[in-house]
């Protein structure tokens, strides 16, 4: 009878994914327009970017305990990228924390 294989984690970077990835989010930053005016409800965006941040967040975990590091370590940058993104438009209330946050 042969041992049950263990999941080998993943833990490089590979030019597919990286590739993939610079793909998406060029794409993304060439389809962005600017908006001049508009009417933002700070809670309620602050609560939805805490929750993107929170979800983010579960998510690198589930990936780091499935063998997934790459899938974490990306996901948990996407959770930090939300609470830095409402810490600099002020949606959430960081104080001067240059360390944990990009505010200055």
């Amino acid at each position: 009878m042969s041992k049950p294989k263990k999941n080998k984690p993943k833990a490089a970077v590979t030019k597919a994914k990286l590739d993939k990835y610079f793909t998406i989010t060029g794409k993304a930053i060439k389809k962005v327009k600017l908006v001049s005016k508009g009417k933002v409800d700070f809670k309620k965006a602050g609560e939805d970017f805490l929750d993107m941040a929170k979800r983010y967040y579960e998510d690198a975990h589930y990936f780091k305990e499935k063998g997934d590091l790459v899938t974490a370590f990306a996901a948990i940058n996407y959770a930090h990228g939300w609470l830095d993104a409402g810490a600099r438009l002020g949606l959430f209330n960081v104080g001067r924390d240059n360390k944990l946050f990009t505010v200055d």
